[in-house]
């Protein structure tokens, strides 16, 4: 649903551009797996990376439901392009406009948002994924600032960011209300990383392991109230869940309109496939869960951008979408038959990069915990 001119306009522009300048590449960057540093820069002086900001540091003035519209686009191209997008818009730099110092706006923020320095989000380890009280990359008090040790993994742009938002723990004994994010530079002594992952797909979504050897930061750059890390997560993970949605509405649709197109090609028993009530099965469960999708993506960012609390909205969202994309992307690739196999094709690289949204935002066996948690308090 498309209810202002914005809106209808962001998803013009940003289906132009994809038809344009993102499809026509898509295979190339998937096969070579670098960073789309050029598509990422022309994203940014189209607005779009700083869409979810006020003009006063830099932003378009935009909201939840614009960013949602074009990160649904970028990924009906290209999954792993739409993710780094996504990545730069809010959860790499969503603290630093909230919690930072003017001066830190003035030396990264605004520079991010014209693509100009890339920004990523610290979060897992490899003992602390769902389980965020196992987070053991601590931060201990000193005279002036903080002393950082630890390691991140499944960092998403972390062999490129020039800056990273990372939590941390400040107290092992007070476990969740503990945690605390931290704004690290890239060039802070201390700091490494590993190469980046081979991966099976988003190839071109740079994650890495990230280190942090008593890499020491000054007060201002921890991000909030000390103890409130949890809080600052929590402000914007309704956003990050139905991003992710947004993210499988746009590879789901570039699914199934390749299947569509296929299936009026694909000759076989003297008539295109498409004519077969199987085949037909098939593109209509995709229909209905897409316009499903669509209808929960729509209702929550509304909510969002009305501050109507909705993180159990959020959380169905990103798991109903999901679901579909994955479901969609496995039904084209038997609409494709064998072809499907091939690299010739985009479907296989639909059904591999899928599998990149189960795990971000929250994986799937936690979400259905949480949601019936809701109805079975």
């Amino acid at each position: 649903m498309l209810r202002s001119d914005p809106e209808k306009l962001i998803r013009k522009v940003m289906a132009r551009f994809v038809d344009e300048e993102v499809i026509p590449v898509a295979r190339e960057i998937d096969e070579k797996g670098e960073f789309p540093f050029d598509l990422f820069k022309k994203i940014a002086d189209m607005g779009v990376l700083g869409i979810r900001y006020p003009k006063k540091v830099g932003g378009s003035g935009g909201n939840t439901t614009l960013y949602c519209i074009a990160m649904e686009e970028l990924a009906r191209g290209l999954l792993s392009l739409a993710a780094v997008t996504a990545m730069q818009c809010l959860m790499a730099t969503n603290g630093l406009y909230l919690y930072g110092t003017k001066e830190m706006h003035e030396e990264y923020l605004r520079p991010a948002l014209r693509g100009e320095k890339i920004g990523a989000f610290q979060l897992t380890e490899p003992e602390a994924g769902s389980d965020l009280s196992a987070v053991r990359t601590l931060a201990t008090k000193a005279s002036d600032g903080y002393v950082i040790n630890g390691m991140k993994t499944w960092s998403t742009s972390g062999p490129y960011g020039d800056f990273h938002t990372v939590l941390c723990q400040t107290d092992p004994d007070k476990k969740l209300r503990g945690l605390m994010f931290f704004f690290i530079p890239t060039d802070t002594p201390g700091f490494s990383h590993s190469k980046k992952f081979e991966t099976l797909g988003t190839r071109t979504s740079a994650l890495s392991e990230i280190y942090f050897n008593n890499c020491h930061v000054p007060p201002e750059y921890m991000l909030g109230e000390l103890g409130r890390g949890l809080d600052v997560l929590l402000t914007i993970l309704a956003e990050i869940r139905i991003m992710t949605a947004a993210l499988a509405l746009g590879l789901h649709r570039a699914a199934m309109d390749d299947s569509i197109k296929y299936c009026k090609e694909r000759v076989q028993f003297g008539k295109p496939i498409g004519k077969y009530q199987l085949i037909q099965a098939k593109i209509a469960n995709m229909a209905v869960n897409l316009e499903a999708g669509r209808l929960m993506v729509d209702k929550v960012t509304h909510q969002i951008d009305n501050k109507i609390s909705c993180l159990n909205e959020a959380s169905m969202g990103k798991y109903f979408t999901v679901e579909s994309a994955c479901s969609a992307t496995d039904e084209a690739m038997r609409i494709f038959g064998a072809y499907g196999y091939s690299m010739e094709y985009n479907v296989q690289r639909y059904y591999r990069d899928n599998r990149f949204l189960l795990y971000g935002g929250g994986t799937h066996e936690v979400l259905q915990t949480t949601i019936a948690r809701q109805y079975l308090r």
